[in-house]
């Protein structure tokens, strides 16, 4: 088992991803999706050049299974939770409506290549196979697991979107569990995607 990666370059790493994410989300001008695809397919190539063999893409056909069955009972969760955020918040349709708006006057089939393409993939590889598995070396898993997933949560603050950054902290506490019991990264690539594709293309909920 090689060692972990040190702490200034995971600082440093996580430091840029706030940046990133902050370009993306504070500034309308550009478009949505290919912004945040760049911002996330450059995180994951930054992952795999600082990673040197540590992420595992070790691939099992039982994977596709997982993947997909996990994304149906995360758009679930996210199904009921936009349901009862709509009865117990009243800003929640309105913020949930500008979610879906950052991506208008794009081609669905565009959108859904990129999900599919660059930005779950990147996302995934970096968040969870790269800072949360990094930070596990160095804290343990339990903690890796909850300090990774509040830093993706965290990110998304510069969208000053409440049902956003709940919606980043649920999805990378589901992503991240996942992780944690699996530890290889291309079921949570297939998850990631498939939900992605399905939430925000094919099936939207708001």
């Amino acid at each position: 088992m090689s060692r972990e990666i040190r702490w200034p370059i995971l600082a440093a790493t996580l430091a840029m991803a706030s940046a990133l994410w902050f370009l993306t989300f504070y500034f309308s001008w550009g478009n949505f999706w290919l912004k945040i695809s760049l911002a996330a397919g450059f995180l994951g190539a930054t992952a795999i050049l600082l990673g040197r063999g540590r992420l595992n893409w070790e691939f099992r056909p039982s994977d596709i299974l997982i993947g997909i069955a996990g994304a149906a009972v995360l758009y679930l969760i996210f199904w009921i939770g936009n349901a009862l955020s709509g009865w117990l918040f009243g800003f929640a349709p309105e913020q949930v409506n500008g979610i879906y708006s950052r991506g208008e006057g794009t081609d669905r089939w565009v959108i859904c290549l990129l999900l599919l393409l660059v930005t779950s993939p990147g996302e995934e590889i970096y968040w969870r196979g790269f800072l949360q598995e990094n930070l596990g070396r160095n804290l343990g898993k339990p903690a890796g697991y909850l300090v990774a997933t509040a830093c993706y949560a965290l990110v998304h603050l510069p969208a000053w979107n409440f049902m956003l950054i709940g919606a980043a902290a649920v999805a990378g506490l589901f992503w991240g569990l996942l992780y944690w019991k699996i530890g290889r990264i291309v079921p949570l690539i297939i998850c990631h995607a498939v939900w992605s594709v399905t939430i925000f293309a094919l099936l939207p909920i708001g």
